[in-house]
């Protein structure tokens, strides 16, 4: 069973072998952390996505880091919560996690950073995006070590309560 913890913090500052992209679908840089990753990573990150070819909704991509403190970017793109049914988001969102965790293990990544995939702009509620990236990760992230780094301290303070266990 994988480790997890969460923490609040900015995935960015991460020193670790890979931080985790919640991406949108052209790996081209947005808002969000997607934005944040992008401008800290600097241009030679934009430049590696533009090969990619971009990603589908559950599927993940790596990239190198370039100025992050962090090896590897790992690109997912999380459900638009609005556009599916809730059973279509749940199976997407532990898709993003399980395929992020399959590509670093595959590139021989053993820590790794998490972002709260499709709990910002895309809409999906926090707790129950939480409870998916905590079962996902403790089922599939064996043999990694996992972090889960909230930006939002309204997540954090939900993770407080409902997930205090892997909190720090």
């Amino acid at each position: 069973m994988g480790k997890i913890r969460i923490i609040s913090g900015d995935i960015t500052q991460f020193t670790g072998d890979a931080i985790v992209n919640a991406a949108n679908e052209s790996l081209l840089g947005g808002g969000g952390v997607d934005g944040a990753i992008h401008r800290a990573a600097g241009s030679g990150l934009l430049k590696e996505c533009a090969t990619l070819g971009g990603c589908r909704t559950g599927e993940a991509k790596i990239t190198g880091g370039y100025n992050l403190k962090a090896r590897f970017v790992i690109h997912t793109v999380g459900p638009v919560y609005y556009e599916h049914s809730p059973e279509e988001n749940r199976v997407l969102l532990q898709n993003c996690y399980k395929n992020s965790l399959e590509v670093a293990r595959k590139n021989e990544c053993h820590s790794v950073a998490f972002p709260l995939i499709s709990a910002g702009v895309y809409g999906y509620p926090k707790e129950e995006a939480l409870s998916v990236a905590i079962e996902t990760i403790r089922r599939y992230g064996e043999e990694i070590d996992a972090v889960l780094i909230l930006f939002d301290r309204g997540a954090y303070g939900i993770a407080r309560e409902k997930f205090i266990e892997f909190c720090d």
